[in-house]
């Protein structure tokens, strides 16, 4: 088991919150003293704060710079599928 205080702002991890959830893709997007604000890369993207002591069934990665550029080339691209343009030119 471990706890969210393990996670350091700005980096983006693979996770499992529980051991039968599936695997999240989150970001810490802010620290303070005693929480953290995560983003959460589901379906829908949300955003939530957790304490530092709340726990994490398992760290199973932090994602490389080449790793994070790749997923979001192919988040940004699913994402524009759903906002279709139209303009009338």
């Amino acid at each position: 088991m471990y706890t969210y205080d393990l996670l350091e702002s700005g980096c983006y991890y693979l996770v499992k919150e529980k051991e039968d959830s599936a695997i999240t893709l989150i970001k810490v997007a802010v620290e303070s003293d005693h929480c953290l604000f995560i983003q959460r890369f589901d379906d829908p993207t949300e955003t939530e704060w957790k304490l530092k002591k709340d726990s994490l069934f398992d760290i199973i990665e932090c994602l490389s710079d080449e790793a994070v550029k790749a997923w979001e080339e192919q988040y940004k691209s699913n994402q524009d599928a759903y906002y279709e343009d139209d303009e009338d030119d």
